[in-house]
């Protein structure tokens, strides 16, 4: 998955957990953007890593469950929405 984005080679990998806590969302809207909204994830045999450079480029160009919601139903909106408000 390459984004054009320049990536400096120290930047370290991190896991599900570190990206939660550093955009202040579930583990569980990671994964969910990652199968529908195309959240900027690479697999290293069965886990997922990520670096937050990509991570923060995608927060503001694509938007999250804290800005856009365009381009998905109503009924989705409203689910996550729920789903974070319960947290």
């Amino acid at each position: 998955m390459h984004t054009g984005l320049v990536v400096s080679s120290e930047e370290k990998w991190v896991d599900v957990e570190v990206v939660a806590k550093h955009i202040g969302v579930r583990r569980e809207s990671i994964h969910r953007w990652i199968d529908r909204r195309g959240f900027p994830a690479h697999r290293v045999g069965r886990l997922l890593r990520f670096r937050l450079s990509e991570v923060d480029e995608w927060v503001r160009t694509s938007g999250s469950a804290m800005g856009d919601r365009a381009g998905r139903s109503l009924n989705e909106a409203n689910d996550e929405q729920r789903e974070e408000e319960q947290m």
